[in-house]
């Protein structure tokens, strides 16, 4: 289905434009810089992006918005009468813009133009010679070398290397057999093959439905890169499986989410893989979503530090406890109650859920572990705000490589020293300031869109690698079939190289 702003702007792909706005700097079109993947055919993603910042007369960088309406984006697909193509333009306040576009149709060509009134920006108009490739298509490069330096994957991911060095090898037919009769019983377990690029499954246990994130990722990678065929299992629960000190033979599962006590092979968490994958869909959080939805500037923002969640781990009753305790430092409360008995004489009453981006108005941000990690991180930490994080030993795949008092401000498990952490960066705004900036580009840096797909694709590489035999389409297994309800279906010249789009 088309939203609503996508019918607005299907012919011609344009965001209106105003006067340019900004506190006495003259921005200058021509010294503005433009880059990023969404201006190179090869790199198809969900929603495509590029970056535009702008520059006054002199080269220096706005730090501030000049307006959000400054900026005037057009693209079209020259060779065609209809250009089906979503534009979004998301100010990041800092004087820097995300220009996102998602296309629902496939084209030899496209053209972009970045314009302030009548003026290109940059060096607008940006020709992308294809063919270009709608996220639907299914035409996957068959170097997959060449598609990684398109995509600007780094040559090594820590995490990954990691996680794989418990298992210098790997054989696909001794798991087949062990891993269902160990770990099959605990109703969310799906063993995935990859084969000539295809995907198969089968399921064990009746607690399967967050398969559907699984097998999103692996089709959408499968359309656009030839995959190595690889076997391996996936906890789709949410506690890792294979205990660090298990008396068996370690097994390499795939798990959302990892700790210190476990040795689970660690994945993007399914609800950041699903914003990808429907960035300007159904989705209305997701990464870049966040950047245009920051508050007010930071010295404007509330300070006292704000959460909201439900009750899903006896730390989180604690900061509830706490903020009614002292209500002018912390505003915590649940939205809902599951784990344990609601008593509103200890904890008040439940309250209405906020949207995330108000969380944004406040200056603080509490990060408390719920079952296992609380998936909110990325977000919280792509906001301008600063991020407090308890001491934990669940990780996200991105953990490890998050560095206390410099992306974020440490706090206890138990919570016993976050009242003296929050009056820290109270006496310390500046360099509470610089925390939420660093944290701010990590998440800028390292959990987008095309970073997800690399990691994905990076851990699947090596860890076919690993492999010792040939992975197997097993008995019981089905096909997972790509979508079939794309409103404009395309052409792959790579298959048929006669064919055009």
């Amino acid at each position: 289905m088309f939203s609503i702003w996508l019918l607005c702007y299907l012919t011609l792909g344009t965001i209106p434009v105003f006067t340019v706005s900004g506190g006495g700097n003259q921005l200058s079109p021509e010294n503005s810089l433009i880059w990023g993947p969404g201006l190179r055919a090869d790199v198809v993603l969900p929603a495509r992006y590029f970056y535009v910042q702008a520059l006054d007369t002199e080269g220096q960088r706005f730090t501030f918005s000049p307006g959000a309406n400054t900026f005037q984006v057009k693209i079209t697909a020259p060779d065609e009468q209809f250009t089906r193509i979503g534009v979004q333009i998301l100010d990041r306040k800092d004087g820097s813009f995300i220009v996102r576009y998602r296309m629902y149709a496939s084209y030899k060509n496209l053209k972009i133009e970045i314009k302030v009134e009548d003026k290109h920006v940059a060096k607008s108009p940006y020709i992308l010679k294809g063919p270009v490739y709608h996220e639907n298509c299914d035409c996957p490069r068959e170097d997959s070398t060449a598609w990684l330096e398109d995509m600007s994957c780094p040559q090594a991911i820590p995490q990954i290397q990691r996680d794989l060095a418990h298992f210098p090898t790997v054989d696909p037919d001794k798991i087949a057999k062990e891993i269902p009769q160990r770990f099959g019983q605990r109703q969310s377990l799906c063993h995935y093959t990859i084969k000539d690029n295809k995907v198969y499954i089968r399921t064990h246990g009746e607690h399967v439905g967050f398969r559907i994130f699984m097998d999103a990722i692996l089709l959408s990678l499968t359309r656009k890169v030839k995959m190595p065929d690889v076997e391996f299992f996936v906890n789709l629960g949410d506690w890792p499986l294979e205990k660090k000190k298990s008396t068996q033979n370690l097994h390499p599962i795939f798990s959302w989410c990892g700790s210190t006590e476990s040795k689970d092979i660690v994945m993007p968490t399914y609800d950041l893989t699903d914003s990808v994958l429907e960035t300007m869909g159904r989705v209305s959080l997701d990464m870049m979503s966040v950047q245009a939805n920051t508050g007010p500037p930071w010295e404007d923002k509330n300070t006292t530090a704000i959460w909201r969640g439900r009750d899903s781990r006896k730390e989180r009753l604690e900061l509830v406890k706490l903020s009614r305790k002292y209500p002018d430092i912390i505003d915590a409360a649940f939205t809902n109650f599951f784990f344990f008995k609601h008593d509103e004489t200890l904890y008040g009453p439940i309250v209405k859920h906020i949207s995330f981006f108000d969380f944004f108005k406040y200056k603080y941000q509490i990060n408390i572990d719920g079952t296992v990690a609380a998936y909110r991180l990325p977000y919280l930490l792509a906001g301008n705000s600063v991020v407090l994080k308890q001491d934990s030993f669940y990780y996200e795949h991105f953990y490890n490589e998050l560095q206390p008092w410099k992306h974020y401000i440490p706090f206890k498990n138990d919570l016993s020293d976050l009242l003296e952490k929050l009056q820290w960066a109270k006496d310390h705004d500046e360099e509470a300031r610089n925390i939420a900036k660093s944290g701010q580009e990590f998440a800028r840096n390292n959990l987008m869109g095309d970073h997800v797909f690399c990691y994905y694709f990076k851990l699947f590489q090596e860890y076919a690698n690993l492999q010792v035999s040939e992975p197997k389409i097993r008995d019981g297994m089905e096909k997972v079939e790509q979508p079939d309800d794309d409103l404009f279906p395309c052409t792959c010249h790579r298959k048929k190289a006669k064919d055009e789009l």
